[in-house]
């Protein structure tokens, strides 16, 4: 790890007025621009500046002062402060400068990650501005009134009174998202005082702590006030959130802020309707890249003045200034969503554990299936290891899980209703549907089907600018390509050899959607993957309908494997898990099995008994075999003890030199001579390998051929020693054909 910048002097010490300011700007270049300081101007390092460059506006940050440059001072350009009240503290700037160091990135493009979207003006949310709640008095006035009019009621009406007969509160979201007439209720009843805010409730209800539960509050705790790492291990459904969340009201009542980040934009509706149910009064703020622009700075705004008591956010949240900071809590650590995989390609995970260490502050790492990373942490004593092994729900139980043949499924592609589905599976959903019980069935795969194949030919769906199959679609019936956004038309014959019989092979979430819907005409289904939350608030508004119990099967990918809390799924089905077994990547198991624990885990999370049942053709791989028994650990060791043998991650780390070209030689011509150069640089008892150069997993997209050096190191000094030594040598080499980018960490080889 690098050693942060020394802090800048304050202007009382300073020899000379600064009349230079060195601005890191976000572009690709590793370089700071010098601009004038005007007399009238008070500058200081971390303030926010619009400045021109090339003729464009840029928004910069201020990262060092000075009374000279080395360009004419007659020749510089003013700078414009556009936020003068809130430079970056040093602790941001400091984070920063340390991700541009370790992820080999531009200290500008480090720093646009701290920045708020400037452009706009801060416009708090639309919606109304606290959660609302019903009052006893409105629920016996609603009561009676739907007695005397009961389903004759404006459907309008009708739906609200359904809503707020469960007790929730009416969040902010839903708000945004109601009908107008339902905005018009609203009004009316709060005018009347059924509803008030939930501000105004004087005490909120917490359910009491199991005792592993109160031993995880008292452990960390006992560690405010320094920085001590925290792996809170929690099977799912055990209530993390709750241990989160009475952590969260007690350092809130001290005067403190916490840091909550997760891993999906998706997961912050619940999390928030949660927040606001068990701390009413506390002022939350919401970070993340899904919210408007003028939003997103005002709330970044409440953060940084220390207003927000709590901040929940994505991966970006992580840079965002807390002058309070006392606890940061990374939810589902162990997600590769918190991996940029662009620009400045950081973890906010473990810039997340660089800070709480540089503010002193404990973190805790929660995750039913930790990442190796971590896991080894905790054996190893880095981390401090605590465990939640019951449900919070005391009747709940951990699901019962049965395997059942993949090659059961009847995957017929012409008039089969079933498509894909194990008799055995299928017979549990009718079973569900009966009992008036939620399903909720997993394929990691959208669209209609994962390939378009001539039954005449060997012709097959390409895309033309990746080497990968188009994804046929319905709604439109269009061929997409998952990696360049391209998109085409559905030929009605086959290019190759005229044959009118195309047929889809294989399964994904609108193809079930449909077989469904044509065997069960009156179950209610909603698939929820990303073609159908694009819109803002689309996830909101489903997850309202499965927590209202509008649906009753429920067809998704991985956005459903992760910190959802349906009470009335008993039934999870698993389809196509085989697939990940194939790969390449040694990685891949540890993502299958912490996607197949988490999704087991959200059967059964109530007092009804929950199932899982996985279809696959290899039942006694190790990783079905720990499924079965709710065994993460085992499996845990076990690829930690492979990882041992073969010098991987957690016991060596990873850098990837990936590279693009239009042109293949001109791309292996890059390639080759910056392996060359790397096998020239200096390195101490051979500390550092570096591999030669290999075909890219994907070796074409978007009209790119790709191509990867592999870098490994037991020692993480060497190999950002050896990087940084590398880094202008790749410059020198670069043409202008070439896109190259230093991924440290990788998650995907």
């Amino acid at each position: 790890m690098s050693t942060p910048p020394p802090a800048v002097p304050p202007p009382s010490v300073w020899p000379e007025t600064p009349t230079i300011a060195h601005v890191a700007l976000p572009v690709a270049v590793s370089q700071t621009f010098d601009y004038r300081i005007l007399p009238t101007q008070t500058v200081l390092p971390g303030s926010l500046v619009q400045v021109s460059l090339a003729g464009r506006k840029h928004i910069g940050i201020v990262v060092g002062l000075s009374t000279h440059s080395e360009i004419d001072a007659a020749r510089l350009l003013s700078l414009e402060i556009v936020h003068p009240q809130l430079p970056l503290p040093d602790d941001i700037r400091r984070l920063v400068t340390f991700a541009s160091d370790y992820y080999q990135s531009p200290l500008g493009m480090a720093c646009s990650l701290a920045a708020p979207p400037l452009s706009a003006q801060p416009t708090p949310p639309k919606a109304a501005a606290e959660p609302l709640l019903l009052t006893d008095i409105g629920r016996e006035q609603l009561n009676a009134r739907f007695t005397q009019l009961g389903k004759r009621s404006a459907p309008a009406w009708h739906a609200l009174w359904e809503i707020v007969q469960t007790g929730n509160v009416i969040d902010t979201a839903w708000q945004q998202t109601c009908s107008a007439a339902q905005k018009k209720y609203l009004r009316d009843w709060r005018a009347a005082g059924w509803l008030v805010p939930a501000d105004h409730v004087a005490t909120a209800t917490f359910p009491p702590l199991h005792t592993e539960q109160r031993a995880a509050v008292d452990a960390i705790e006992a560690a405010l006030g320094g920085f001590q790492p925290f792996l809170l291990q929690g099977i799912t459904g055990s209530g993390k959130t709750e241990v989160y969340l009475t952590l969260a009201r007690n350092i809130v009542a001290q005067g403190g802020q916490v840091l909550v980040l997760l891993p999906e934009i998706h997961l912050t509706p619940q999390f928030l309707a949660r927040i606001h149910t068990r701390l009413p009064g506390v002022n939350t703020a919401l970070l993340h890249s899904g919210l408007p622009d003028g939003e997103r700075l005002y709330h970044w705004q409440r953060a940084t003045e220390g207003q927000a008591q709590l901040v929940l956010g994505t991966r970006l949240a992580v840079f965002t200034p807390l002058p309070n900071l006392a606890l940061i809590i990374v939810d589902e650590e162990h997600d590769p969503s918190f991996k940029q995989q662009d620009n400045v390609r950081y973890h906010a995970r473990d810039l997340a554990v660089w800070r709480a260490r540089a503010r002193q502050v404990p973190i805790v790492l929660g995750s039913a299936t930790p990442s190796l990373e971590s896991y080894h942490h905790a054996q190893s004593g880095r981390y401090q290891h605590l465990r939640i092994q019951q449900r919070a729900e005391s009747q709940a139980t951990l699901p019962q899980l049965t395997l059942t043949p993949a090659s059961h499924a009847v995957t017929n592609n012409t008039d089969d209703e079933h498509h894909g589905i194990a008799p055995a599976l299928w017979e549990a959903i009718e079973a569900r549907l009966a009992r008036h019980e939620q399903s909720l069935i997993f394929i990691n795969r959208r669209g209609f089907s994962p390939s378009l194949k001539c039954n005449a030919c060997t012709w097959e769906a390409q895309c033309p600018h990746c080497a990968v199959r188009l994804v046929l679609h319905t709604k439109p019936m269009r061929l997409r390509c998952h990696h360049c956004g391209h998109v085409e038309r559905v030929p009605e014959r086959c290019p190759s050899c005229g044959n009118l019989d195309l047929l889809p092979r294989g399964h994904g979430t609108q193809r079930l959607e449909a077989a469904l819907a044509r065997t069960f005409p009156d179950a209610r289904i909603a698939r929820i993957d990303r073609d159908s939350t694009r819109r803002r608030h689309a996830f909101g508004a489903l997850h309202r309908q499965i927590t209202h119990q509008k649906i009753d099967i429920l067809i998704g990918t991985q956005m459903l494997a992760k910190g959802h809390d349906f009470p009335r799924v008993t039934l999870v089905g698993v389809l196509g898990a085989d697939n990940a077994l194939y790969s390449a990547d040694f990685r891949a198991a540890e993502r299958l099995a912490a996607l197949l624990h988490q999704v087991a885990g959200r059967a059964g999370r109530s007092a009804l008994a929950g199932e899982v049942i996985v279809q696959t053709d290899f039942p006694n791989h190790p990783l079905y075999e720990t499924l079965i028994r709710h065994d993460y650990d085992g499996f845990a060791r076990a690829l930690l003890d492979e990882r041992r043998a073969a010098r991987l991650p957690p016991f060596s780390t990873l850098a990837l030199l990936s590279a693009e070209a239009r042109d293949d030689n001109t791309l292996n011509a890059f390639l080759r001579d910056a392996h060359q150069q790397a096998l020239k640089l200096d390195n101490p008892d051979n500390a550092v390998r570096v591999y030669p150069p290999v075909p890219a997993t994907l070796v074409r997209r978007a009209g790119y051929n790709r191509a990867q050096i592999v870098i490994q190191s037991h020692d993480r000094r060497a190999l950002q020693r050896f990087l940084t030594a590398w880094h202008p040598t790749l410059d020198i080499l670069q043409a202008r054909q070439v896109r190259w980018v230093i991924d440290v960490d990788p998650l995907q080889i």
